[in-house]
């Protein structure tokens, strides 16, 4: 091929990927007029959150931040990078019709009167299944889809497998991507006096805050309950799912410095020494190990909040989700 060809044919290319792109449109950090106004259960105010109206074609993709985050930037969380990462879908062919973001703790302004509100009973997955069901209801009903695919990070994962437990409704989640989800406990619940996390400051992480109780042990109830006797219940139905962890530093499953994010020791809320570094995984999921992930977090350097951030993270997810690629696979 003649030189002046191949510059014609990667001029070309550009061209029609920028446009793309710019016909995809912005994620914004509004919900459509027509979506029901939900209220949240815990803070007795509407969902925040994003989406659009206009044609669906693909899967709607739902996105679910972490504990103590938000869908979008806000004035009191400077993170809320799910947003980022559904503008990711939407710059490689995604309508924003089709991608939905849920804020199930409001814009965290609410935290500065009280930072043990962190580990309280409006932060754990039980309390936010109500936001996440009527949430995942009404975009389903407004776009018309029969199914959806999902999104979490942190909080967001043990928050969707929840959801999909109680309601048994596994066969309504097409694919779901669980990036460093609490999956079999935190680490930061101890009584361990070198457990920072118990401090008031620091968010109150005690062995009896409310989100310990749920996740302060691979063998609290609640993960009990959520994971079945052997796992069994780990990866249960036909969803697929694709595991995002990190296999290095976490401040919530690793005794190692995270960024700025000092170690605590690995000790569960029953004061017995655990490893938490694989309680990200999920027993038959896709697995994905990512290392060096505090490059992506720009503000605390932590490899928790940069793999959501990660755009290995977001190629990964995406190839995942998108029908052009997995299609005839499993469908």
């Amino acid at each position: 091929m003649k030189p002046w060809i191949r510059y014609a044919a990667a001029l070309a290319t550009f061209v029609t990927a920028a446009a793309a792109a710019q016909a995809a449109g912005l994620v914004g950090n509004t919900l459509p007029p027509g979506l029901p106004s939900i209220e949240d259960t815990s803070l007795a105010r509407p969902l925040i959150g994003f989406g659009a109206a206009g044609p669906v074609t693909r899967t709607p993709v739902i996105f679910i931040h972490g504990n103590n985050d938000t869908p979008f930037p806000t004035a009191c969380n400077p993170y809320g990078r799910v947003q980022a990462m559904a503008q990711y879908f939407a710059d490689n062919g995604y309508s924003t019709s089709e991608l939905w973001g849920v804020g199930y703790q409001g814009d965290q302004c609410d935290l500065a009167a009280d930072q043990t509100r962190r580990s309280s009973i409006a932060h754990t997955n039980a309390a936010n299944v109500p936001d996440l069901r009527r949430f995942v209801r009404a975009v389903m009903d407004f776009t018309s889809a029969k199914r959806v695919d999902i999104v979490g990070h942190s909080l967001g994962v043990t928050l969707a497998r929840e959801w999909m437990r109680q309601d048994e409704v596994q066969h309504m989640v097409r694919r779901f991507v669980a990036i460093d989800g609490p999956n079999h406990g935190i680490i930061n619940c101890s009584p361990d006096p070198a457990n920072y996390w118990q401090v008031p400051a620091a968010g109150g992480f005690t062995p009896a805050s409310d989100v310990c109780q749920e996740l302060g042990s691979p063998d609290s109830p609640f993960l009990r309950l959520l994971n079945g006797r052997n796992g069994r219940n780990e990866n249960d139905g036909p969803t697929r799912v694709l595991v995002i962890r990190n296999g290095d530093a976490s401040f919530v499953y690793f005794p190692v410095q995270d960024g700025s994010v000092a170690p605590v020791p690995a000790v569960d809320s029953f004061g017995r020494p655990t490893d938490f570094s694989k309680s990200a995984s999920l027993r038959g999921a896709r697995e994905i190990v990512l290392t060096g992930q505090g490059a992506y977090d720009p503000i605390l350097r932590t490899g928790h909040l940069g793999i959501l951030n990660s755009p290995q993270t977001w190629q990964a997810a995406f190839e995942f989700l998108d029908d052009r690629i997995s299609r005839g696979k499993d469908d």
